[in-house]
């Protein structure tokens, strides 16, 4: 098969193969493709083991053999003001999950001790609602202050759109990373979400940058949004510079607006992964939610398809994969875990 294409600035007769390949080199030298060359790779349906592998030439080029372990603590669930039809923990929705308020720090040091157990490096304390208030500020301080003193863990913290002020706060308090999801594409962004808008999540990533923290972000594929929009998230996030990419896969909870919204098959989960690869060449793409059930067999592929990192243990409010089996897939891959 040849395509025609414009990549490189000029009109080329070539095979998928040399497409690919000149996809490979321009990551590997130019920082990642361009939009109109993404456009084109998002395109090729019939090729998806060369796609892989050079994925994963791409990754070993930046990132060797090593894989990022991280976890999370939900550690206020439910009664989220915000109208997010995936999530389970929205107000809006009626959903059957467990409810309550900031669990005390002691708890919080638990649930990271354990993680750290099972073979985690970095460890993100997660809170629903919009944003925190009040003495729930000083929840959070005094936990990352014991996280700090009582493990070896690289510190994060998920807990809704913050201000400028709040971040700097962060930071002091000995945060390392501040996530925060932009779930999808602007476009898209309307059609998930009408609570507040995509610029509050933009703000809140800018703040925590000129914190000083890294960032992590990413969103959930899946949600109906198209191709093209995957696309648009993935250059929204190397526009901001996002240090570790997170990238989620809809689990249907039932009660959502999306609770009948079919799951997309392995294919199509690490076909978007190869892609993001290819677009942030040297960031960390992290895989979470809904691996497990998504990837079923194709599980060990999502490492050749671009990703360098996964969370292991439970997710929000879904548990997660026994975290034995995820380090056996490791170790069977010849891969390593590292920090980070």
């Amino acid at each position: 098969m040849r395509l025609t294409t414009p990549f490189l600035l000029c009109y080329v007769s070539i095979t998928v193969q040399e497409f690919i390949e000149q996809c490979v080199q321009e990551a590997l030298r130019e920082g990642g493709l361009t939009l109109p060359a993404a456009q084109e790779l998002v395109e090729i349906e019939d090729s998806l083991l060369p796609l892989f592998h050079g994925a994963n030439r791409v990754r070993s080029h930046f990132k060797g053999n090593g894989v990022k372990l991280c976890a999370i603590v939900n550690a206020k669930s439910g009664r989220c003001p915000e109208d997010c039809a995936f999530c389970a923990q929205s107000a809006h929705h009626r959903t059957r999950i467990e409810v309550y308020p900031l669990i005390h720090p002691r708890q919080i040091l638990k649930e990271a001790q354990e993680a750290e157990a099972m073979g985690a490096r970095r460890f993100s304390i997660v809170t629903s609602g919009k944003s925190l208030q009040g003495k729930e500020w000083d929840t959070i301080t005094q936990s990352l202050s014991l996280l700090k003193e009582e493990t070896g863990l690289t510190l994060c913290a998920s807990l809704g759109i913050i201000t400028p002020k709040e971040a700097h706060q962060l930071k002091e308090a000995g945060l390392n990373c501040y996530h925060h999801n932009l779930e999808t594409a602007p476009s898209f962004f309307p059609k998930i979400c009408t609570t507040h808008g995509y610029e509050e999540d933009l703000n809140t990533l800018r703040w925590a940058k000129e914190a000083g923290l890294e960032l992590c972000s990413g969103g959930i594929l899946g949600l109906g949004e198209s191709s093209q929009q995957r696309l648009e998230l993935a250059f929204t996030l190397k526009e901001l510079e996002i240090d570790s990419i997170a990238l989620n896969f809809l689990n249907p909870i039932p009660g959502t607006p999306l609770e009948k919204t079919t799951p997309l098959p392995p294919l199509e989960i690490l076909k978007p992964l190869v892609l993001f690869r290819f677009i942030l060449p040297d960031k960390d793409i992290r895989i979470c939610g809904g691996r497990e059930s998504g990837l079923r067999d194709l599980h060990p592929l999502v490492f050749w398809a671009g990703a360098n990192g996964i969370m292991i243990g439970n997710y929000l409010t879904t548990r997660g994969r026994d975290h034995r089996a995820d380090l056996r897939m490791i170790q069977d891959l010849a891969l390593e875990v590292v920090d980070g």
